[in-house]
């Protein structure tokens, strides 16, 4: 298990990065495009494609907080190693912070 940390840190911090290189692109696009004078169409829906990244950031900053706090409670809660608590605990959290995304998302199209 002490192996696999440095690997899984690794994978995450390109996940990191990569998360940044795509905003800061996406970013610099909108603004050639909005920078121009013609714009048609097919930039709209560009543009359109391109602010939908936003959402799913929050999803999973959400799911990720959820998963966290799930990760404190089990700190406090006494189990057995054998024991499905764990589990089943994390198990409620994720879901309500899907839950959470949903019901977000679900007011913010009203």
């Amino acid at each position: 298990m002490k192996h696999i940390a440095p690997f899984i840190v690794m994978i995450a911090i390109l996940i990191a990065i990569s998360i940044v290189i795509v905003v800061l692109t996406n970013y610099d696009l909108k603004k050639k495009i909005l920078n121009k004078e013609n714009i048609d169409d097919k930039m709209f829906i560009i543009l359109n494609n391109l602010t939908g990244f936003g959402s799913e950031m929050l999803k999973w900053g959400i799911i990720l907080l959820f998963g966290g706090i799930g990760l404190i409670v089990l700190e406090f809660l006494p189990y057995n190693e054998n024991s499905p608590l764990p589990y089943g605990v994390m198990t409620v959290f994720v879901s309500v912070g899907f839950l959470t995304y949903y019901l977000l998302m679900k007011n913010q199209k009203k």
